[in-house]
């Protein structure tokens, strides 16, 4: 089932097919069998199925999925290591799926791989084939996966009512499991060649976050905003080519991406499972860019965590400078920045660079001083290739999350005063006549 005109490479015929990313199903009890008996069915069918409509080498596993492995097994390795080698991510949805911070990791951890060769190249890489498990609700999916396409109509109505584990377990709808099956496999090979998913450095699993927001918590919110020239604002001296006609284009990365860098910011953080507006500073008044930008889940505006995005060749400019000076003095505790800092752009070295890193620390000092207090300190003092910037922005938004979540006050809804009662204290009961009180008398 090779696409036509694309060969594959070596590497993508070393590559195992897929990855099965399912909730593990805790034991009740001390007795009983495997909870995940039926998952391991399901994975074995998909990779005879797989051999069968490939010409996959015999010692080149069709798939990976995750069996039992304990923490003494180096788990977390091999774990890192599939996920950046398998070529498509099958996701086995369920209510319990959802809920799993170890299936969020795993979803972040490959989407982010699209997410790189769609900055290298401009190329749309869509390899997450979702499977159903169980019935979902689809209106309850994290914000993070409602733009993959869940429609499972080819399958039939009774896997989209009980999914594949209610067809596996009921022996009359043996046959219909068994064409789900073969309708599934058919579709791994078919993204998995055409898409063409390359392999990737293995992420450290143990610090991956999840693409999951944790159970119970309402939808999450974040700003960003770009501090930036466009081509038009440039000194004359700057090399135009990270630059556009919107700070929202500039491309600092640009020998290594063909994308804005905002964009690729905006699809990180969203696949965090926040829902994330983006302005630019030049655009938007000091209180926006202090995170307080976009409608609220009321319709209106309300305090949000942000990050600040800035170019230090913005501050070139003495009324910008001006403004990210007031800024700085205003910002909120749950207001970060990113510096990037391409190590590849002779420009930002030199006497010229340290003197636009000597302005950048007298134009926003409170801010970098926050930011050097954390753990992702390279945010501020300068991120130098896109994938450093990959790695850092994740913890960069956990921490204005915590930030806000700490600080933030908290608005009550709109309505009347509603008085609440007074509490009152212990009320004594009468004495019958003829007993003394506390007092000795009668």
């Amino acid at each position: 089932m090779n696409v036509p005109g694309r060969e594959p490479s070596r590497a993508s015929r070393d590559q195992p097919y897929f990855f099965l990313s399912y909730a593990h199903t805790p034991r009740v009890g001390n007795g009983g069998g495997d909870p995940d008996h039926w998952v391991c069915v399901l994975y074995q069918d998909l990779c005879s199925t797989i051999m069968q409509l490939t010409d996959l080498p015999a010692d080149v596993p069709a798939g990976f999925m995750d069996r039992e492995m304990s923490s003494g097994d180096g788990w977390p390795h091999v774990l890192g290591e599939n996920l950046a080698r398998c070529r498509v991510f099958v996701p086995l949805l369920s209510r319990r799926y959802f809920a799993s911070e170890m299936c969020g990791r795993e979803w972040y951890a490959f989407n982010e791989r699209q997410l790189q060769v769609q900055a290298v190249d401009g190329r749309e890489a869509s390899a997450i084939v979702p499977a159903l498990w169980t019935g979902i609700d689809h209106t309850q999916l994290p914000d993070s996966v409602r733009h993959i396409h869940l429609d499972h109509s080819s399958f039939g109505d009774r896997y989209a009512t009980n999914g594949i584990y209610g067809l596996i377990k009921l022996k009359r709808l043996r046959d219909e499991y068994e064409e789900t099956v073969h309708t599934l496999a058919q579709r791994i090979v078919e993204v998995a060649e055409q898409t063409a998913l390359p392999p990737s450095r293995p992420r450290d699993y143990e610090h991956t976050p999840s693409a999951f927001r944790p159970r119970g918590e309402g939808p999450r919110r974040i700003h960003l905003t770009v501090a930036a020239p466009t081509r038009h604002t440039l000194p004359e001296s700057r090399d135009p080519g990270p630059y556009g006609d919107d700070a929202q284009d500039w491309n600092p990365y640009h020998s290594e991406s063909t994308r804005p860098l905002p964009a690729i910011a905006q699809e990180l953080i969203r696949s965090l499972d926040y829902r994330i507006s983006v302005s630019s500073f030049d655009d938007e008044d000091t209180d926006t860019t202090q995170g307080e930008a976009g409608p609220g889940p009321d319709g209106k505006a309300g305090v949000r965590p942000g990050i600040l995005l800035v170019d230090r060749w913005a501050l070139t400019d003495d009324e910008r400078r001006r403004r990210l000076r007031d800024f700085d003095r205003a910002s909120r505790p749950w207001i970060s920045a990113v510096v990037p800092w391409n190590r590849a752009d002779l420009q930002c070295h030199g006497e010229q660079g340290r003197q636009l890193t000597a302005t950048l620390e007298d134009t926003l000092p409170h801010i970098l001083e926050r930011g050097r207090r954390t753990d992702c300190r390279i945010a501020v003092n300068g991120v130098p290739t896109l994938k450093a910037f990959t790695d850092v922005l994740p913890a960069v938004v956990a921490h204005s999350t915590r930030q806000y979540l700490k600080h933030a006050e908290a608005h009550p809804p709109p309505g009347p005063h509603v008085p609440r009662p007074r509490l009152m204290g212990p009320v004594q009961p009468p004495y019958p006549a003829g007993e003394p009180d506390d007092e000795g008398e009668a």
